[in-house]
């Protein structure tokens, strides 16, 4: 074996690939693949420099996708979803030919038709209520919220309320909050975009058939106090287990101008000819 004749081989090979002429570079008429970037396209730059982007329409479907995060619901949400929606319609008497989560949605509006937003709010406790056994909650109430000043209560309903109501809210991460004594819990959930609000439009159905009701359910019956703050912008939410809410007189929430999509809204708009309306007349 000749070793010197070997190496003098493995040497030209390097030097035989740089003589080579290039491969001719095949452009795709597909909109899905990538472009190439030569020197002519790039005239304020001398250097060659090779660029793979996809095209613009593919970012733009990746940026609508993420701005708006999915949840897809297993069997247990469909459960949940069931049962709600049976509490609601025992409560209202009355139920929407739509099935699932769009007949939710007009059993809500109804729930709301022919009552004060004091009644609504009541109303929407009770439903709240009907879910629980009433020993259980009683219990919560008397053994687990006093433990460690409610904190551990409040970081447990955090948690509970975090994979639970995903159905009906949408994607939820739990997250850490600050309290009015300057100290931190991890008994907060941050709702990304709230599907309840998201798909009512309305800021009264939000505020008297969810935040309210919600948070008196949990002072009055479970004993943690609940500060939800939705953010009608971003429809957004977030819960901060252990925060006292403010009256609602005080509650910056309840005095949100109407959404520009909401349905109640327009209807009042078109029956008074005022465009000027901001409150909504559910809320």
């Amino acid at each position: 074996f000749d070793w010197g004749k070997s190496f003098q081989c493995a040497a030209k090979k390097p030097m035989a690939l740089l003589l080579r002429p290039p491969a001719p570079i095949r452009f795709s008429s597909s909109p899905s693949r990538y472009r190439l970037l030569l020197p002519e396209l790039q005239p304020r730059n001398p250097c060659f420099r090779v660029s793979c982007f996809s095209t613009r329409s593919d970012s733009l479907k990746a940026t609508d996708t993420d701005s708006s995060p999915e949840y897809k619901p297993g069997i247990f949400d469909d459960l949940f979803l069931h049962l709600f929606r049976n509490k609601m319609v025992q409560e209202v008497r009355w139920d929407s030919e739509k099935p699932g989560y769009d007949g939710l949605i007009e059993v809500a509006n109804r729930l709301m038709i022919g009552r004060s937003n004091s009644e609504t709010e009541k109303a929407a406790v009770r439903i709240l209520r009907s879910l629980f056994p009433p020993f259980l909650l009683e219990l919560y109430r008397m053994l687990v919220a006093p433990i460690g000043g409610g904190k551990v209560a409040a970081i447990m309903v955090a948690r509970v309320t975090a994979l639970s109501c995903q159905w009906l809210m949408g994607p939820s991460t739990v997250n850490s909050v600050d309290l009015p004594d300057g100290s931190s819990w991890a008994s907060g959930v941050f709702v990304e975009r709230c599907k309840y609000l998201e798909e009512s439009k309305c800021v009264g159905i939000c505020i008297n058939t969810c935040k309210l009701p919600t948070q008196t359910f949990f002072k009055d019956y479970m004993g943690v106090p609940l500060l939800m703050e939705p953010n009608f912008s971003d429809y957004s939410c977030q819960f901060k287990f252990g925060v006292l809410p403010p009256l609602p007189q005080d509650d910056s929430a309840v005095k949100e101008p109407c959404l520009e999509i909401c349905p109640n809204a327009n209807r009042r708009r078109e029956v008074t000819g005022n465009m000027d309306v901001l409150q909504c007349p559910k809320a």
